[in-house]
């Protein structure tokens, strides 16, 4: 069984507790405008061009069986509609201009790289954390690694937008030791228009994985102008205290750090134009979740 990984992080300490190896699946089924890991959303292998490394030796534009790497009008140009990312020009590519992102792996190659820092685990409370893109889209080698991670005694978390059928969950819940799970927006017109998919199922979703007594974090991107309004964050206040075991939320300010992967695989940065919010802001809707007794990481 192959799954399709994009990057595996290790000493990660921002997608749940302790020193962690995050696992990052390739494809999802989100279109978030602010998205800062671009190359996660397709469900293929692709090429990304870092233009500032290239050095212009002219080695991709030799070994392209497809004649994709190109000079018109004095400008560099890849035609990547026709790319069948067989990846020789990024293996040829020693300046690191030309990336190949999106590797298929067993769950053996991938456990033997977790598996490396379990003394680090051990000692900070840590483990691996499935991410993506949506881990939960490569339904069986999600939980075929987390059956091989229990197997190695370590901590295990799955990162998700929710946005999968209940049968998924279903699955991987006695495997799964944590959920990050994301609220983006509480109006499903607005969700919509701002991620491409309805809240419903992601909702539903949420209720019925705290009616099974899961641990749960919740995430709450902040973007600017769109979530961040206060009479939002009481609706999100109020549908969370509902659901009873749900007892910590984390707030994650909007950052343009992946702008640059956008012009790299030749994508729109829809979110050009926005800022990061401000500290003052972050910490009022804070204080409005606080007020329904959450734990709140800023």
């Amino acid at each position: 069984m192959n799954g399709l990984i994009f990057n595996i992080q290790r000493f990660s300490i921002h997608d749940g507790p302790g020193i962690r190896t995050t696992v990052f699946f390739k494809g999802c089924n989100l279109r978030c405008f602010w998205c800062h890991n671009p190359e996660s959303i397709h469900k293929k292998p692709q090429i990304q061009i870092f233009q500032s490394k290239c050095i212009g030796c002219g080695r991709c534009f030799e070994v392209c069986p497809e004649n994709l790497h190109k000079t018109i009008s004095n400008e560099r140009v890849f035609i990547r509609d026709l790319c069948r990312a067989c990846g020789k020009c990024a293996e040829s590519c020693y300046a690191g201009a030309l990336v190949m992102t999106g590797k298929e792996m067993t769950i053996n190659e991938v456990v033997d790289q977790v598996i490396r820092d379990k003394v680090f685990y051990e000692n900070s409370g840590g483990g691996v954390t499935l991410s993506g893109g949506e881990a939960m889209l490569q339904k069986d080698f999600a939980k075929s690694l987390l059956i091989e991670c229990k197997k190695n005694q370590l901590h295990t978390v799955v990162d998700t937008a929710g946005c999968v059928p209940w049968i998924t969950f279903e699955e991987i819940i006695p495997f799964t030791d944590l959920f990050l799970y994301d609220i983006k927006c509480m109006d499903n017109e607005k969700h919509i228009s701002a991620t491409g998919t309805s809240n419903r199922l992601i909702l539903n979703n949420l209720k019925k994985l705290a009616a099974y007594k899961s641990d749960i974090i919740i995430r709450i991107p902040i973007i600017p102008g769109f979530n961040d309004g206060l009479d939002h964050f009481e609706k999100i206040g109020e549908f969370l205290y509902s659901l009873e075991t749900v007892k910590s939320v984390e707030l994650l300010p909007f950052h343009k750090l992946g702008e640059g992967k956008y012009k790299s695989l030749q994508m729109d940065y829809m979110a050009k134009e926005y800022q990061r919010p401000l500290e003052e802001k972050i910490g009022i809707l804070a204080e409005i979740l606080r007020s329904f007794g959450f734990s709140v990481k800023q």
